[in-house]
């Protein structure tokens, strides 16, 4: 019987787990003999043992069971293996997050003496609630949140039902409903104080989609009121072309493309974060339509300049 070490600790399983997906989903195709040989190279092997067969499969089933990712073997091609469904995971976000997630830890892992040259960006606190939330939504609880808002003077608690969660410049967010308000919110996770879980169970509706429920807007004001409607922004060439690699919304569209600049069309929902984006961008990006979004933005940009020209008075 194969022996567990102190080393097979949640952590450094957890670690074997994210090794594993990335060798196979970065070779595409790969035989056991091809992983153990890069086991064996490996950080995480520190006695620079082999790894046993019957590991390896125990890895594959949990890897199936934590994550829903399928390491399948191809015994008509020298019993090699490879991840089913590659195409569709990269295209679904909590998959191709988790393959991405996975890959970026890996080879930080592999290149830990480079930790110093790899810089990420900070996210606030709150991502301490994530795993509590995840587990809630796995299981239908209700959870019980202390709340504190910028435009609140104390927190205060109150039941919710955890529907998603979103992550939107650098904040993650928790879309939950509310049995008080009956209504559908939007709460910050680093303005929850405390989180816990209750024997409360509920049901999500049959019509409720994240996807769908952001689906005409930008960030994570869902917009409610709002209508989507057409929104075309001129933008100089150099802006277009990042606004062209990394679009500003999955309605994106490229309709005129000229020497010194292109025009975009979009079907969003104008909400204050797709106001704050274009902003943002400076004299670069113009909005042409609608009037009344043109009109919006001309005004905030005339306040900042009255504000720019008193401090030169």
């Amino acid at each position: 019987m194969e022996k567990k070490s102190s080393k097979d600790t949640a952590s450094n399983l957890f670690n074997r787990y994210i090794w594993l997906v990335d060798i196979i989903y970065r070779r595409g195709s790969i035989t056991f003999e091809e992983i153990n040989a890069s086991w064996q190279r490996s950080m995480l092997n520190l006695d620079g043992d082999d790894l046993p067969l019957r590991t390896f499969h125990n890895h594959r089933k949990a890897i199936e069971q934590m994550f829903d990712i399928n390491i399948e073997c191809d015994k008509r091609n020298g019993y090699t293996y490879y991840l089913e469904n590659k195409d569709d995971m990269e295209r679904t976000g909590v998959r191709s997050w988790l393959l991405n997630a996975f890959s970026i830890s890996s080879m930080i892992t592999e290149s830990y003496k480079l930790k110093d040259r790899i810089l990420f960006e900070q996210i606030p606190s709150g991502q301490i609630f994530l795993a509590p939330v995840i587990e809630a939504m796995r299981d239908n609880l209700s959870v019980e949140i202390t709340y504190q808002s910028f435009w609140s003077e104390t927190p205060y608690t109150f039941q919710v039902y955890p529907y998603c969660i979103k992550a939107f410049n650098q904040r993650w967010y928790l879309i939950a409903y509310s049995p008080n308000k009956n209504h559908v919110l939007i709460y910050a996770f680093d303005r929850i104080k405390n989180m816990v879980l209750t024997n409360t169970y509920f049901t999500i509706p049959n019509d409720f989609d994240g996807n769908t429920f952001f689906k005409d807007c930008f960030g994570i004001i869902e917009g409610e009121g709002k209508k989507a409607e057409r929104v075309l922004l001129k933008v100089d060439k150099n802006q277009a072309c990042y606004i062209r690699t990394l679009p500003l919304h999955h309605s994106q569209k490229e309709i005129d493309n000229n020497p010194d600049y292109s025009v975009f069309s979009y079907y969003i929902k104008p909400t204050f974060d797709f106001r704050q984006e274009l902003l943002s961008h400076g004299a670069d990006v113009e909005v042409l339509e609608p009037k009344w979004f043109r009109d919006e933005i001309a005004a905030i940009i005339l306040e900042q300049y009255k504000i720019y020209r008193n401090d030169e008075l």
